[in-house]
């Protein structure tokens, strides 16, 4: 077998890490490993601490799939799909993880999660049936913001409307009514943030523990 200089191997480590990053997929240290067919995860977990010594990465803690390129605003970490959202007739929300999808977050405090888009109520909205809505926990709601909401233990996917002191939560296709609930029924789960769309299947990434 070949000897490759130290450097080396760093630097292609670096670069694979980079794209990965820049795809908003940052790897794990395992992942390193098995990229570079390394015997020991530690020998990855050493090229990945001198990298961050160096100032090329940076490392954040408790997180294993914590490293980012410096100076960048935001950090990618992974929210977890939880299951399918109804945006059509009333279903109750599945809470399965079926995997994970890379999300930019702009705090580490976010809560954000994906939620599979199952009918077609909010098709107006450009948000169709199989795509994957992310949703952010939100305490505050306003006019006109798209949301995940629970009625009497049931999820949904609608705009948001206040009209006289009553909310509403209007669908965006005619074939569907607007809904009243009553306040003691609604709990607003969060904010739909963004929609991912994929026109062939995906496989959706798996957390791993370890590395």
């Amino acid at each position: 077998m070949a000897y490759t200089k130290p450097g080396v191997t760093r630097n292609r480590i670096y670069q694979f890490v980079r794209q990965r990053l820049l795809d908003g997929e940052p790897p794990t240290v395992r992942e390193v490993q098995t990229a570079f067919h390394m015997r020991a995860v530690q020998s990855a977990k050493s090229h990945l601490d001198a990298l961050v010594k160096e100032g090329r990465l940076v490392k954040v803690p408790g997180k294993s799939r914590g490293y980012r390129l410096p100076g960048t605003k935001h950090s990618s970490r992974l929210a977890p799909i939880l299951g399918r959202v109804p945006a059509g007739p009333f279903n109750i929300a599945v809470e399965e993880i079926e995997g994970y999808i890379p999300v930019r977050f702009n705090s580490e405090e976010q809560t954000v999660f994906g939620l599979r888009v199952n009918g077609d109520s909010m098709m107006s909205a450009g948000i169709l049936h199989g795509d994957v809505v992310l949703v952010r926990s939100e305490s505050e709601i306003h006019q006109g913001d798209i949301v995940v909401a629970m009625i009497d233990g049931e999820a949904t996917i609608k705009e948001f409307r206040r009209v006289r002191n009553r909310i509403q939560l209007r669908p965006h296709n005619d074939a569907y009514p607007i809904l009243s609930p009553k306040p003691e029924d609604l709990t607003i789960i969060g904010k739909v943030i963004e929609v991912r769309r994929y026109l062939e299947a995906i496989s959706l990434i798996d957390e791993e523990l370890n590395g």
